[in-house]
C-alpha cells in the first residue's frame, strides 16, 4: 500500500516519546506524530494527550521510504482546531482523565482606550512605540552611567 500525502488514515498508538509518538497503521507500517503535530496548544508532555493502544484519526504529512510523518491537529474537522481539543481516549487506560496543561497569560497594562488606538493610522501607532521605546532607552542608558561611575567627576 502506497499511502498519499493529505490522506485521512486510523491508527493505533504504539509508543510515546518525549518527541512524539508513533502510530501503527493498516499495511503493517509505521509513522511519527511529532509533538507539535498533536494538538492545536502546546503540548509539553505528549502523554497528556496521548496513551499507548489508543486509536487516532491522522494526516500524512510526508511519506518517504522508512519514514512517515503524520498529523493529529490536521485531521480534526475545522471547527475543532482552533480550540483546544483533545483526541478521544480509547478504553484501554485508567479512564481518568488528565488535568489540562497550564496555559499562561500575560496581561499588559494598556497605554490608551480601545477607541484611541482604533482611530491611529499604522504610522501614528509606529510614531508612538518609537517614542515610547526612545523614552525607555534614554532612562535605561542613564541608570547604567550611573551604576557603571559615567557621570561628572569631582575634582
Amino acid at each position: 500500500m502506497e499511502l498519499q500525502v493529505g490522506s485521512i488514515l486510523e491508527g493505533k498508538v504504539t509508543g510515546i516519546t518525549k518527541f512524539g509518538a508513533f502510530v501503527a497503521l493498516e499495511g503493517g507500517k509505521s509513522g511519527l506524530v511529532h509533538i507539535s503535530e498533536v494538538a492545536n496548544t502546546f503540548v509539553s508532555d505528549v502523554n497528556d494527550f496521548l496513551q499507548v493502544g489508543q486509536t487516532v484519526t491522522v494526516v500524512v504529512l510526508s511519506a518517504e521510504p522508512g519514514k512517515i510523518n503524520l498529523s493529529i491537529k490536521k485531521a480534526q474537522p475545522r471547527e475543532q482546531r482552533g480550540g483546544a481539543v483533545r483526541p478521544a481516549r480509547s478504553e484501554g487506560g485508567s479512564g481518568a482523565p488528565r488535568p489540562a496543561p497550564q496555559q499562561r497569560t500575560f496581561v499588559r497594562a494598556p497605554q490608551q482606550t480601545l477607541s484611541q488606538t482604533a482611530d491611529q493610522t499604522f504610522e501614528d501607532k509606529l510614531k508612538q512605540f518609537l517614542s515610547s521605546s526612545e523614552g525607555k532607552m534614554a532612562d535605561l542608558n542613564r541608570s547604567i552611567d550611573g551604576k557603571r561611575g559615567g557621570g561628572r567627576r569631582r575634582r
